[in-house]
């Protein structure tokens, strides 16, 4: 048997000799109608290329899965992967959109159709609960940095597609500092308070005088910092080790510091961080 690539249609791959009927049944495993991957979990990747051979190439990748292969982070590996492809029944896993689409609003990554970055934002801040929708737009922001105009072209392109009077809005929203989900969430949580919006990523000159420390968002003018620790501070040696130095070395030099973890109850970090505010 000839080696295969991760992602491949049977009944080519069986033209050509590449496989045999046994082979499939007994390598790999069938993610959509005549698509094949080998006999192990599929990541994103490979389920977003599943995708678009299953299109029979013609498909274009928009959405979530789209933003993946602009680069953004965070989309789960079994997130519904999203395929421009009019006239067809979506298959589990995978959900078709049938949206306006000009040449403008395409183009490839790793060989596979997918929408442009500003098509790809526009879409995604039109789709999904708020929050959610800027968590993506956040990571897409972080890996591309889009422009917002751009954006708004694209929406002025479409007067009339559902989910369009929410763009603006939400793209206001859009911080490309967010390092991850929940930065995202705790930035929202404190704007929807009526604190005024934190800034991301606040250098922090380090005692070297050339280096800096980074805070996750705060306010400068009052020197107050609020930063979402993940798991890996606690469960790291090495990374916990380097944060109780961060730690006093930015308590030292004046900021008050709101640590949030997960578990921690909406009310209990708004009242901490009402409390270093006075």
């Amino acid at each position: 048997m000839q080696p295969m690539a991760q992602v491949f249609i049977g009944s080519e791959a069986l033209a050509a000799g590449r496989v045999t009927k046994y082979d499939l049944r007994a390598h790999y495993q069938r993610v959509l109608p005549d698509v094949y991957t080998a006999k192990r979990a599929p990541s994103l990747r490979d389920r977003t290329m599943a995708t678009w051979l299953w299109s029979g190439r013609q498909g274009v990748i928009s959405g979530a899965a789209a933003s993946a292969l602009h680069g953004a982070k965070w989309v789960d590996d079994n997130a519904v992967i999203e395929v421009n492809w009019p006239g067809r029944k979506s298959p589990a896993g995978v959900q078709i959109s049938r949206d306006t689409l000009f040449d403008a609003e395409i183009t490839s990554r790793h060989g596979v159709a997918v929408t442009s970055i500003e098509r790809t934002a526009f879409d995604l801040a039109r789709h999904g609960p708020t929050a959610k929708a800027v968590q993506r737009l956040d990571a897409l922001a972080a890996a591309t940095d889009f422009r917002v105009g751009d954006v708004l072209a694209v929406a002025d392109s479409h007067p009339h597609v559902k989910g369009l009077r929410r763009v603006p809005e939400l793209l206001d929203l859009v911080d490309a500092g967010a390092q991850s989900p929940r930065e995202t969430w705790l930035r929202l949580l404190l704007m929807d308070a009526g604190f005024p919006r934190p800034k991301t990523q606040i250098p922090v000159l380090r005692a070297d005088g050339y280096s800096h420390y980074f805070l996750d968002m705060g306010w400068p003018d009052v020197m107050v910092a609020v930063e979402y620790d993940g798991e890996q501070h606690r469960l790291d040696r090495e990374t916990y080790g380097g944060d109780v130095i961060r730690s006093e070395y930015i308590t030292q030099v004046g900021w008050r510091r709101v640590r949030v973890l997960a578990g921690h109850r909406k009310y209990d970090i708004l009242r901490r961080v009402h409390e270093a505010w006075r």
